[in-house]
């Protein structure tokens, strides 16, 4: 049921215009509800009750919720506020808040909870003060849980005290493990918290906003957002612009860390091969300066210190998405640059992959890390570069060198355009749908491949993570409609099947209001994408056809960790000429896979740190003895150097490869000196190398293996399915 209109009574509509352009001007600090906040924040509510994918997803009832949402949003480690907090502010806001928000606009209720805020942050900084000046012992038996994002705020004042008591005992072991004395380590944290004090001072009334409107936004699913006037300009400028730096996308999460979101395919952080997706960015230090924590700081503090000239070098501490705890850091040494096209382009290599008889069978890879078009500064004269065109070219030489199957490795392919997913699953099939776009009304509208011609019609697997998300998750999804290619991976993609569009507010405020500058805008989900068959890819993701262990399926990484997350469903198939590959032909991969998994020594080193992975992440609960965690430390140090020691051993067995160029690319590289990669300092980390890992893949080296069994399989009529082969195109054109 559509919800009714919300409309302002046209008097007090009328006295908010009134008032002019004068008034929306407010002072720093303030801390009110300005005039033009009440017209964005009406705004806000019917653009989600109009134009949001699940517009009906929040009822009256569920209004409430927002105040222990935005409280979290405040306090995502539940350390300032206490239960009773919770309990008082739901009895005395939660019954106006909808009436406040949806009919008159106010935000009061954000500030006043605000402030209560900031007192208990005040009052609990000089509390760690006054604590700092004790003696700490850590020869008891306590223990501290660091990840309190799960956890319910304290019951009172006194339960706040002794979690605060174990975490400064916490925070101070960490620097004593670096070598660190007990007063320099008093200090780090004294500093640590001098600069939280410093970045709640630069919190003003539209930070305030955007996080309750946020706070707002994300009841109905996690990717929407409302971006302030200062948010929607950064957001614009890397939406346009390709701004000198490190090449990442960052975001705060709950808990107060600076996430990387995206990085960004040939950047430098892509490029140094040590920043992923999901890893926390602790620190930030200038050279011949010293590091600053950015625990808890403003985002775009944040980014103006990693932003810099060209050629100059930023030193990050990172904590690896996949490290045990919080104590693994490392220090990565970034040099800024500009995003390079030809570094983020699609690359290949050809591998000599052992077969029967001691001969070696010859499969191409073709590593894609983004779905781009055309750069906006490309020449009029230059070839307009783009993923599926790339690809084709590098499919061409790959054919030309004898290849007898293709695996298209997507692991850190987070998506891009959906064009380009359509243009690229063209290349391996005839003609047909690709992808199923739905709106809010339920209307379905079908992306196609029109074009007959098919680049390449041989054996095909696409290789995929949890990082493979959106775009990748079209294609690898389509092919496995079709039948076209075997996936191989993790347990499943990362499952984002939604589509955002950014509604800026100025377009839909009243028009005699229009003219008011510095509005903001609405990150809004509008669309879900479908597979041909109808799932959709929205949650699950895409779920391979042979299964690898992987660390990543132990981390929340996916869109199902996300809370509110759209639900999966399905609409109707479309017409599409394939199906499914017959369980004759996958369940001899999967048995194949499963016996090397159970005997090859480089599954048995993968299973060895994953056990040691989960083992770390069940341990909620940290030792505040200083006995144990140095007995833990030296033997966490141990462990990572034995698997080092091991996959150095294992690398020696390598298969044969040989790098495949794009014309361009050659002809860049011949211009030019190759560009110095980053110095990198592993830090105190006892987290994946991904270094090593790049050394020994074992997860391309199984996809190497699944592919030429399947070339096998392809070969015997008794796994075909309709009369024809499996894994192969119906049209051999090449592609124009």
């Amino acid at each position: 049921m559509v919800k009714k209109p919300r409309f302002l009574p046209a008097t007090m509509l009328a006295l908010l215009l009134a008032l002019g352009t004068a008034a929306f001007a407010a002072t720093d600090r303030e801390f009110k509800t300005t005039p033009v906040m009440r017209l964005e924040t009406r705004t806000l509510v019917q653009l989600l009750e109009y134009f949001h994918y699940s517009k009906d997803a929040v009822k009256s009832a569920d209004y409430p919720q927002l105040i222990s949402d935005y409280m979290a949003e405040l306090d995502p480690q539940r350390l300032f506020f206490t239960a009773e907090d919770e309990q008082n502010f739901r009895r005395q806001y939660g019954p106006r808040v909808e009436t406040d928000l949806a009919y008159l606009g106010s935000i009061d209720t954000a500030f006043d909870i605000y402030r209560v805020y900031d007192q208990r942050v005040q009052a609990r900084t000089s509390w760690v003060f006054q604590q700092l000046k004790q003696d700490f012992d850590f020869t008891g038996k306590e223990f501290y849980t660091p990840d309190r994002s799960k956890s319910p705020f304290p019951a009172n004042v006194a339960e706040a005290d002794d979690v605060w008591r174990r975490r400064i005992k916490f925070e101070m072991l960490q620097d004593i493990l670096a070598k660190k004395t007990p007063e320099e380590a008093k200090n780090t944290v004294r500093k640590r918290y001098e600069r939280m004090l410093k970045n709640l001072g630069d919190i003003e009334s539209p930070d305030v906003e955007e996080m309750y409107l946020s706070s707002l936004t994300r009841m109905y699913d996690p990717h929407s957002a409302y971006f302030s006037s200062d948010t929607l300009q950064d957001f614009s400028i890397q939406m346009k612009l390709s701004l000198v730096g490190i090449g990442a996308v960052l975001s705060i999460e709950d808990d107060g860390n600076c996430v990387v979101r995206e990085v960004v395919p040939g950047g430098p952080a892509f490029n140094s091969g040590q920043i992923h997706v999901n890893d926390k960015i602790i620190a930030v230090k200038q050279q011949a300066s010293e590091p600053i924590e950015v625990v808890g700081m403003k985002l775009r503090r944040i980014v103006d210190m990693i932003r810099g000239d060209k050629d100059t070098k930023v030193i990050l501490t990172i904590l690896p998405h996949d490290a045990p705890d919080a104590t693994k850091t490392k220090e990565v040494l970034i040099t800024r640059d500009v995003i390079k096209l030809n570094s983020a382009r699609a690359s290949a290599s050809l591998y000599e992959v052992p077969g029967p008889n001691s001969q070696t069978v010859p499969i191409g890879v073709i590593t894609l890390n983004s779905f781009y078009g055309p750069a906006e500064d490309t020449a009029e004269n230059d070839t307009k570069s783009t993923a599926s065109s790339d690809v084709a070219e590098l499919i061409g030489k790959l054919k030309q060198q004898g290849i007898k199957a293709l695996v298209i490795d997507l692991r850190r392919n987070g998506g891009g355009l959906l064009s380009e997913a359509v243009d690229l699953t063209g290349l391996f099939i005839a003609k047909g749908p690709v992808v199923q776009v739905r709106d809010p009304l339920g209307r379905v509208t079908v992306d196609s491949d029109n074009n007959p011609a098919v680049a390449y019609d041989g054996p095909l697997a696409v290789l995929t993570s949890r990082f493979s998300a959106s775009a990748s998750e079209i294609f690898a999804g389509a092919l496995q409609n079709y039948g076209r290619a075997v996936i191989i991976g993790d347990s499943s993609t990362h499952g984002k099947g939604t589509v955002q569009a950014v509604l800026e507010m100025k377009n839909y405020l009243p028009k005699l209001s229009q003219d008011i500058a510095n509005t903001g805008a609405a990150k809004l989900t509008v669309q879900k994408f479908y597979l041909p068959n109808g799932s959709s890819t929205q949650k699950k993701g895409v779920t391979p056809d042979v299964t690898l262990p992987s660390i990543d399926d132990f981390l929340p990484i996916g869109e199902s960790s996300l809370p509110h997350a759209l639900v999966w469903d399905e609409i109707k198939s479309t017409t599409f000429d394939g199906k499914a590959l017959a369980q004759t032909f996958i369940k001899p991969l999967v048995e194949a896979s499963r016996e090397r998994q159970g005997s090859l020594e480089e599954f048995a080193l993968l299973k060895k740190n994953i056990d040691w992975f989960k083992e770390r992440q069940e341990q909620k609960s940290i030792s505040l003895n200083l006995e144990q965690r140095q007995a833990l430390k030296v033997a966490d140090d141990e462990f990572k150097k034995q698997l080092d020691t091991e996959r150095d051993r294992l690398a020696k067995n390598n298969y044969v490869f040989h790098e495949v160029k794009l014309d361009s690319v050659l002809k860049a590289e011949a211009a030019g000196p190759k560009p110095a990669a980053s110095v990198l300092d592993d830090g105190d980390t006892d987290a994946v190398d991904a270094e090593g890992q790049s050394k020994f893949d074992i997860h391309l080296r199984e996809t190497l293996r699944v592919v030429s069994d399947a070339l096998r399989l392809d070969q015997n009529p008794e796994y075909w399915a309709d009369g024809r082969a499996p894994i192969t195109a119906t049209s051999t054109l090449p592609k124009s």
